[in-house]
């Protein structure tokens, strides 16, 4: 199970695999961005990031920790200013 001091490990490990992961607005998530990869960027990326699963083990009790430490360094992803706006009928 992953400790809150592996927090900046885990995060460098990610992004050097390629994948652009960034905090989901609101503070309580996070987002690998390995959608962002091409066919071969991601052929290469998939086994990095199995082995980092397997390394620092569950990290779910940590994602908004996580989150919160991806914001810090810029790391997240902006809502838009009308994603918040409620329909009209």
């Amino acid at each position: 199970m992953m400790t809150s001091a592996q927090i900046p490990a885990f995060v460098q490990a990610v992004v050097d695999t390629g994948c652009n992961i960034v905090a989901v607005t609101g503070g309580s998530g996070f987002l690998f961005g390995d959608a962002d990869l091409s066919v071969k960027e991601y052929e290469f990326a998939e086994p990095h990031i199995h082995a980092i699963c397997a390394k620092y083990g569950r990290w779910d009790h940590l994602a908004t920790e996580i989150s919160q430490y991806l914001a810090s360094i810029g790391r997240f992803h902006p809502v838009a200013a009308h994603a918040w706006k409620p329909l009209s009928s």
